[in-house]
């Protein structure tokens, strides 16, 4: 991220995200600088289908500025953007926590795991993101990634209706010698006022993933408008024809600023045998993280 100038506005040693608003308005990510994510949500009495919540944001002027903002810091050194988590991450910072769950990490997250095994529907995907770590300019060997989506229905497990037993679509992968990790996952849908993506975030060591305040980038994938026309346009995908046509990429609160020039992975494959996504993520481990909170915007429909 830029550097810090000395006349950027803080209060009590920290910069204000939002230089421009009151300190009170400066959002849940200012504010998790001092309280753990977990106590202050706590504190609000916020649970897991609060109604101020959004699905991971949708269109609206006020988050877009936000996430531009974040964005643009990041860009400066080519960092991933900083996204919101939105209110379904199941990292313990908004209801369940699937972090702490005994075989949260694997690499195949179609199927639920635990006391259930039902395995989640759609059009095969992999997806592979290669971690660099911008602090030693170096593959980010060791990190800890969890990654999570929606499913064909454009459900969340452990949140949507229906579907609260389910930990499916969710996993965490430690990054080899070279950065990567992958996962084995189904197509996502899109649902209603949000471009089709993928959520993850970025923990320094397997260690660390219990504890969703040490988190070092949270970010989303934008999945590319071609594969997604393919996509939806098979069985099981019916209403994200219609959710796809109503949203844009330029008008996404989340990757409306730019495109989500830095989020769109290269992808190969077919409807018939799945589709592979790579995306490579710069990742600065000393940079404190502006994403994690949700903006307001649509929800995924209930089973």
């Amino acid at each position: 991220m830029s550097p810090i100038r000395r006349s950027t506005p803080t209060y009590e040693g920290r910069v204000l995200p939002r230089p421009d608003e009151e300190v009170v308005d400066q959002g849940l990510a200012f504010d998790l600088g001092t309280l753990s994510r977990r106590r202050l949500l706590q504190g609000l009495g916020l649970g897991a289908g609060a109604a101020v919540l959004a699905a991971c944001g949708a269109s609206g002027s006020t988050a877009s500025g936000s996430t531009s903002a974040a964005s643009a810091s990041g860009a400066s050194t080519g960092e991933i953007p900083d996204e919101t988590a939105g209110p379904y991450p199941g990292d313990g910072s908004n209801g369940p926590d699937v972090l702490e769950q005994s075989g949260v990490v694997r690499s195949d997250i179609r199927s639920s795991f635990g006391t259930s095994t039902t395995t989640a529907q759609g059009v095969p995907m992999t997806l592979t993101l290669t971690l660099t770590n911008l602090a030693t300019n170096a593959p980010y060997a060791g990190a800890a990634v969890y990654v999570w989506h929606a499913n064909r229905d454009g459900e969340y497990s452990m949140y949507s209706e229906g579907i609260t037993d389910e930990n499916y679509l969710r996993g965490v992968q430690v990054a080899d010698a070279q950065g990567r990790v992958s996962f084995t996952s189904v197509f996502p849908a899109c649902y209603d006022g949000r471009w089709p993506h993928i959520h993850f975030e970025v923990y320094p060591d397997q260690a660390s993933i219990t504890d969703a305040t040490k988190a070092v980038a949270t970010s989303q994938v934008a999945i590319p408008q071609a594969t997604a026309d393919a996509v939806y346009a098979t069985s099981g995908y019916e209403q994200s024809v219609t959710n796809l046509s109503k949203v844009s990429l330029s008008g996404d609160n989340v990757f409306g600023d730019d495109g989500g020039a830095s989020q769109t992975p290269t992808v190969t494959g077919d409807v018939t045998s799945g589709y592979a996504l790579a995306l490579a993520v710069k990742v600065d481990p000393n940079t404190r993280p502006t994403g994690g909170n949700a903006p307001a915007g649509g929800q995924p429909p209930s089973r």
